[in-house]
C-alpha cells in the first residue's frame, strides 16, 4: 500500500531581486512587493541572506519584509547567513540584525563574506563550542535553528547535539550532477536519502537548498522527510521568462506534488 508523500513547504530567496535593484538608485524593483507577489502565487515562506558588504539584501529589507511576513499565518521568514559577521558600515552584523527582525528560522551558514555564494556545510567537528552559545542565544529570541550541512551522517548527528532544529542539506553537488548527466548522480543522490534518514533519526527537521530548479526538483522532492526548499537564482532567471508569479505557481506545484 503506498502513502502520499508530504507536500514541501517552498521559500523563495529574493536576493537577486535585490541584486537587481542595487544596480540602479532607488528600490525598483521592490523587494517587499515581490515578496507579496510570491506569496499570492502560493509560496509558504521568504529566505534573504544579506551580507556585510550588501551586495544584494540589506539590512531594512531585513526589517521591512519581516514586518511583512509577521502577521501572516502560515508564513515563515527565514533569515540565512554567517554568525560570525560583524559590524560594518550599516550592517549591524548578523546576530544584531537577527535580534532586531525575529525571523520564523534562522539558517547559519558558514560562508566567509567575500564569497560569491554559499558552497559547504559547517564542520561541526571545529566549529561545535563556537556554535553551541550562538544557538542558545537564537532559541531566547524564539527562533528555529537550521545549520547549513552537507550530506554527511556523522556531522549530521553532531548538529542535534548542539542543538540545532533542523539541518538544510546543500544541494549544490546534486544539482550539479543533474544539470552535467553525471554517471554518479545515482550515488550522490544516494548520499542526500541517507543523509535524510539520519536527520529523521535525530530528530532533525530536513530542508535543503541551492541550484535546485523546475528540472531537478521533482527528483529531490523524492528526498524524505522534506520540510522545506529555499529557492532563488533559479526561480528568479526562470521570472524573467516567464513572469515571478507563474514561476513560484510552478515551483509551489512541485512541492505539492
Amino acid at each position: 500500500m503506498s502513502h502520499a508523500r508530504s507536500a514541501t513547504a517552498l521559500s523563495v530567496n529574493l536576493n537577486k531581486i535585490a541584486l537587481l535593484r542595487n544596480s540602479r538608485e532607488g528600490n525598483y524593483p521592490s523587494v517587499v512587493e515581490h515578496a507579496k507577489i510570491c506569496l499570492a502565487a502560493g509560496a509558504e515562506g521568504i529566505t534573504v541572506h544579506p551580507r556585510p558588504d550588501q551586495r544584494h539584501i540589506r539590512p531594512g529589507d531585513v526589517m521591512d519584509l519581516s514586518a511583512l511576513v509577521r502577521p501572516l499565518e502560515g508564513i515563515e521568514f527565514n533569515v540565512e547567513g554567517n554568525p560570525y559577521a560583524g559590524a560594518i558600515g550599516s550592517y549591524p552584523g548578523f546576530m544584531e540584525l537577527i535580534n532586531q527582525s525575529r525571523p520564523d528560522q534562522c539558517t547559519l551558514v558558514p560562508d566567509s563574506d567575500d564569497q560569491l555564494t554559499s558552497d559547504h556545510g559547517f564542520d561541526l567537528k571545529t566549529s561545535a563550542k563556537q556554535l553551541e552559545p550562538i544557538i542558545r542565544q537564537l532559541k531566547d529570541w524564539n527562533c528555529r535553528i537550521s545549520l547549513f550541512m552537507d550530506p554527511d551522517v556523522e556531522q549530521i548527528k553532531l548538529a542535534k547535539d548542539i542543538g540545532a532544529d533542523r539541518i538544510e542539506l546543500y544541494t549544490g553537488p546534486y544539482a550539479d550532477a543533474y544539470r552535467t548527466r553525471s554517471d554518479d548522480l545515482d550515488a550522490i543522490f544516494d548520499q542526500y536519502v541517507t543523509a535524510a534518514t539520519a536527520a529523521a533519526e535525530a530528530g532533525l527537521g530536513l530542508n535543503a537548498g541551492h541550484d535546485l530548479d523546475l528540472e531537478n526538483l521533482p527528483r529531490f522532492r523524492e528526498i524524505p522527510n522534506l520540510l522545506e526548499v529555499s529557492i532563488g537564482h533559479a526561480l528568479t532567471v526562470d521570472s524573467i521568462a516567464m513572469g515571478m508569479s507563474e514561476a513560484v505557481k510552478r515551483y509551489h506545484l512541485i512541492c505539492q506534488s
